[in-house]
């Protein structure tokens, strides 16, 4: 299965990936370390975001052709950037609609479609048996 964890920064997209990585045998890209070390060509313009959201799909899709459940964890930041991440599973970590990343706040879209959103009060546990139950219901887990 491929699950994307999107939303604003710091909403705790890479603290929920990192715990269901282990519970679902995953393997976790996280946005930013990928385009730190390997996508270094990328800017933060809406166009390179668009190319990133494609490679991290296309990335994803390779592990899962291979047989691995994977985890993308990474802002996504409008309806076009999904759709270029190709098929997933969507948990939309909505905490916040204001960070210290201006220009990322200005261009984000709330998405119309996902299979789970996570909202403020959740522990880190709780977050991760709501994923869980979300699966067992979609029938993937």
């Amino acid at each position: 299965m491929k699950i994307l964890i999107m939303g604003l920064p710091t909403t705790g997209k890479t603290t929920l990936a990192t715990e269901l990585r282990s519970r679902l045998n995953a393997i976790h890209f996280n946005a930013d370390e990928i385009r730190a070390n390997i996508w270094t060509d990328l800017t933060f313009s809406e166009e390179d975001r668009l190319i990133h959201a494609t490679r991290m799909g296309k990335l994803c899709d390779i592990a899962t052709s291979q047989g691995f459940n994977v985890i993308a964890d990474f802002v996504c930041p409008t309806e076009q950037a999904r759709i270029n991440f190709g098929s997933s599973i969507i948990i939309w970590m909505n905490r916040t609609t204001s960070t210290s990343y201006v220009n990322t706040d200005n261009i984000f879209q709330a998405p119309a479609v996902y299979d789970l959103q996570i909202t403020d009060g959740m522990t880190v546990e709780e977050e991760v048996v709501a994923v869980l139950d979300k699966l067992i219901t979609l029938n993937v887990y």
